[in-house]
């Protein structure tokens, strides 16, 4: 091979294309690539794995390929498009797989109570979907510096949108690591017109708290209210609950007996506690009544409130009409003065009724 047909140039250097004998040049210039640099160079290096083991894919990858658009240089294909999908569900299964065997994991640390297994659930499954998102980056070859011609308008749009949702995550995470309100807790809160909800816990959520009445209505209340909002919460330190059960009786009646009546009411219902044992407070002297309050303990609040009271009030009502016990109704006594100016009004209004009516 003579030194100006052969491979090598006469001063030494490699010429680009190939040469008469078959051998390829070092420097051989590249296929042209299409117009534009593409934003994800995973989806080409798939591409070209794809093309390299079957030819029949390959076209049509090729195919897909060539359809596309270029913005500010940064070249969008259709091929491209369904690599994202691909990526984007797949990440989105193992993130679902990740979060779900982290809740089963955590379910068995029986040592921990439910606020603390729903924080480490919760800490854990943002670590599983950022995890996932960084390695679905990772996997597609995503230039984000070729996405910077969105980052502008776009990341402050996603900052205003997602500011409530972001507020309302740490709220949550706050309200687990200081164990404030846990799942199975009884709440009453104020809404904004003033009207107090109560309710059972249920779920908290990365947004909102569901709280489940006993007429079975959820409210989700977001995370930042139970923050800044003052909440009474039945069921911070103990679970027992005392109720009070407004009672009155009439002037003459035997007011010890009426007393050892309202123990025994309220100790036959069975959801009330033996300990602390119930207890009555004389309260006031009314205006048609002597006013008492019942004071009795139930540990279960989340099964209602209102049926341990109505049934305390009816076994109440039983034994006062077996023990002639009144409960009155509201009334007054009136006193009228005997003197002239009366007695003539008293005439003259019967006289007025006396007279036949004309027509």
């Amino acid at each position: 091979m003579d030194r100006t047909g052969g491979c090598g140039g006469s001063d030494g250097r490699s010429r680009q294309g190939v040469c008469r004998d078959g051998c390829r040049v070092i420097g051989a210039a590249p296929t042209p690539a299409p117009t534009g640099t593409d934003v994800l160079q995973g989806a080409e290096t798939l591409k070209d794995t794809v093309s390299q083991h079957n030819g029949t894919v390959g076209d049509i990858v090729q195919q897909l390929d060539a359809i596309g658009f270029t913005v500010a240089e940064t070249r969008f294909s259709v091929w491209s498009v369904l690599v994202v999908m691909m990526v984007v569900v797949g990440v989105l299964i193992a993130a679902r797989i990740g979060t779900w065997m982290a809740k089963k994991s955590f379910a068995r640390f029986h040592r921990l109570d439910p606020s603390q297994r729903l924080l480490g659930e919760k800490l854990v499954s943002i670590a599983v979907w950022a995890m996932a998102i960084l390695i679905g980056i990772d996997v597609l070859g995503i230039d984000l510096t070729a996405l910077t011609v969105f980052s502008g308008a776009f990341g402050l749009a996603i900052g205003f949108g997602l500011q409530k949702t972001f507020g309302n995550l740490i709220a949550g995470i706050i309200l687990l690591m200081d164990r404030s309100i846990k799942p199975g807790d009884v709440i009453a809160i104020a809404d904004q017109a003033g009207n107090e909800t109560f309710g059972q816990i249920r779920k908290i959520g990365i947004r909102a708290v569901s709280v489940t009445t006993r007429d079975e209505r959820e409210y989700l209340i977001p995370n930042e209210n139970l923050m800044i909002n003052q909440v009474e919460n039945w069921s911070y330190s103990s679970r027992q609950v005392r109720m009070q059960v407004p009672v009155g009786v009439g002037y003459h009646c035997d007011l010890r007996k009426a007393e050892a009546l309202m123990l025994e009411a309220a100790a036959a219902s069975k959801r009330v506690l033996k300990k602390p044992e119930p207890s009555v407070w004389l309260k006031e002297y009314g205006e048609s009544s002597v006013n008492f309050i019942i004071h009795c303990w139930i540990v279960d609040p989340e099964e209602g409130v209102g049926n341990v009271r109505s049934e305390v009030l009816m076994k109440l009502w039983d034994l006062f009409q077996e023990n002639d016990i009144e409960i009155p109704f509201p009334q007054r006594d009136i006193n009228l003065r005997d003197n002239a100016q009366f007695q003539q009004l008293v005439a003259a209004i019967a006289q007025r009724m006396d007279q036949p009516k004309d027509g």
